[in-house]
Order: structure tokens, then C-alpha cells, then sequence
């Protein structure tokens, strides 16, 4: 399949969605907007809700209304990134080729742009009115309990962040990185399965999915922070090793980590054993999440 061509058009589907679900710039509170919208559309591949749409056309659903609740996944994702930038945590000036959101509108409105963008991803899942109340619900708290403090982004980032110059264990580096980046890397999989009505089977085996590539996808970002530019990467490089952050290539190397990423690719693509081309998207996005170089 043209994978460039898939990732094109649901990306726009997503933009357009985006522009019609967050508050103009002229909306008061203009700078809160202004905020919020600058980090929102600075680029960004839009993954997430691209695997919630892939998933759904994956199990035959209808995606047509779909674009809103994928949407939230972008919302949350994009917040975590304006958090993730401050000061108190990972102290970044640089993401996606420019200035981090604090260093333009500073640290207090950039703490309320991450605040309104997460408060607004719950309030689009609950107006999809294109799917039953018990589906609507089910979403709301699939992607809650994946951006939350057990086993969700929020308690990877704490593991991540008080594992800072402690000795790097596998357990604890598995951890970090199956809440941090996995755990809503797998809800988008599984968003778009509940959406299109999956069975009890096709979604566990799409979790599998998801979670493999949620791995792969932090393993690649462990490798880039090591082998990539600043032009490359789009954000400031080595900022794991000189916060001695516990990484894969700080634990396994970084030719293992390679190695291992390429295994989470391989097992990816068995999950989905049991489906036909429908699923050809899904393939074609785990080896995007492995091979990318930026």
C-alpha cells in the first residue's frame, strides 16, 4: 500500500477536525487559545489518532464520525508534550523545530494551555454522538486510565523522573516506558477497536498490537536522542544521557536497543496475523514507528 498517501489524507482528516474542535486564537481568553493552538498544530506525525482510524477500518467499521474521538488522543498527546517541555520536568527549549511552549508564552500559560487542551479531549469523547452512551463511557475511561498515574502516562512520567541518577534497572526502564509512551500509544489501537465494535478477541489481539509498537516506538526515541542532530530530532538531543535518564541504549546499548526494536516490529506484525489487508495499515505504521529518523 502507498502508506505516504494513507498517512496524507487521514492526517488531514485530523487537522480539519482539530481546527473545528479547539477555540480560535480570537476566543477568549485570546492568549490561553493562542497558547494552546501554538504547540497543537507545530507539526507532529498525528500517530495516535491515525492508529485509532487504522484500527477501526481494521475490524470493518464505519470511520466516519470517528475523527472527534481520535482527536482526543492529539489533544492529550500534545499536552503532555507542552508539560513534558517545563522547566520542573524535562526543561527543553526546542520541540518540533522551535521554541517550546513556555519559552514564548511562558511557564504559567503554557501549564493552562496543557490544562485546557487535556480538559477539552474529554469533552469531545463525551459529545460523540455517533456511537451508543455505553461505547462513549467505555472510551472516556480507556483513555483516562491511559493518561493517569497506574500503569498510565502520568505515573511513567514519575517513574521517569524520580529514576533520574538512580542505577538503570530493566525493570524499572520497562516501567517508565510501558506507562509513559506506551500506554497511550496502545489506548489509541484500542479506541478506534471499541469504536468500530470489535469482539472480546479482535480486541485483545490489537492490544498486543499496541502494545508492541508502544514499546518499539520508545525504544526508537531512546536510539534518536543518542544518534540524531538537533535538525533531525526537532528537539534537543542527548538530554537523556546528561539528566542520566534511564534509557534502553543506557541499559541494553545502543546496537541491542536497535535489536530490540526490531523484535517489537517483528512481534507487531504477528498480532496481526489473523488479519487480511484491512489490517495493511496497521503493518505498514509499525515499521513507519521503527525506521523513522526523526
Amino acid at each position: 500500500m502507498d502508506i505516504n498517501a494513507y498517512l496524507e489524507s487521514r492526517t488531514a482528516r485530523i487537522r480539519q477536525a482539530l481546527e473545528r474542535l479547539v477555540p480560535p486564537e480570537d476566543e477568549p481568553p485570546q492568549s490561553l487559545h493562542k497558547s494552546m493552538r501554538y504547540s497543537l498544530f507545530a507539526g507532529g506525525k498525528r500517530v495516535r489518532p491515525i492508529l485509532a482510524i487504522a484500527a477501526a477500518e481494521a475490524c470493518g467499521g464505519d470511520t466516519s464520525g470517528l475523527d472527534d474521538a481520535a482527536c482526543a488522543l492529539e489533544l492529550i498527546h500534545t499536552y503532555s508534550l507542552i508539560h513534558d517541555d517545563l522547566p520542573a520536568l524535562d526543561n527543553d527549549d526546542l520541540r518540533r523545530g522551535r521554541p517550546t511552549n513556555h519559552k514564548v508564552f511562558g511557564e504559567a500559560m503554557a501549564i493552562l494551555a496543557g490544562d485546557g487542551l487535556l480538559t477539552l479531549s474529554f469533552q469531545v469523547l463525551a459529545q460523540c454522538r455517533q456511537i451508543d452512551a455505553a461505547r462513549r463511557v467505555r472510551l472516556i475511561g480507556e483513555v483516562a486510565a491511559a493518561a493517569g498515574t497506574v500503569n498510565g502516562m502520568i505515573g511513567g512520567q514519575v517513574f521517569d523522573i524520580e529514576g533520574e541518577g538512580q542505577p538503570a534497572t530493566t525493570q524499572l526502564l520497562d516501567a517508565i516506558h510501558r506507562a509513559k509512551t506506551g500506554a497511550l500509544l496502545c489506548a489509541s489501537v484500542r479506541l478506534g477497536a471499541i469504536w468500530a465494535g470489535a469482539g472480546e478477541e479482535q480486541l485483545e489481539t490489537l492490544s498486543r498490537y499496541g502494545s508492541h509498537i508502544g514499546l518499539a516506538f520508545q525504544i526508537v526515541d531512546d536510539i534518536l536522542d543518542v544518534t540524531q542532530t538537533p535538525e533531525q530530532l526537532g528537539k534537543t538531543p542527548g538530554k537523556d544521557a546528561r539528566q542520566e535518564k534511564i534509557t534502553f541504549p543506557a541499559v541494553y546499548g545502543l546496537d541491542n536497543s536497535k535489536a530490540m526494536a526490531q523484535r517489537q516490529l517483528t512481534q507487531a506484525h504477528s498480532a496481526l496475523a489473523g488479519f487480511g489487508p484491512e489490517a495493511d495499515p496497521l503493518r505498514a505504521i509499525a515499521d513507519m514507528i521503527v525506521h523513522r529518523e526523526g
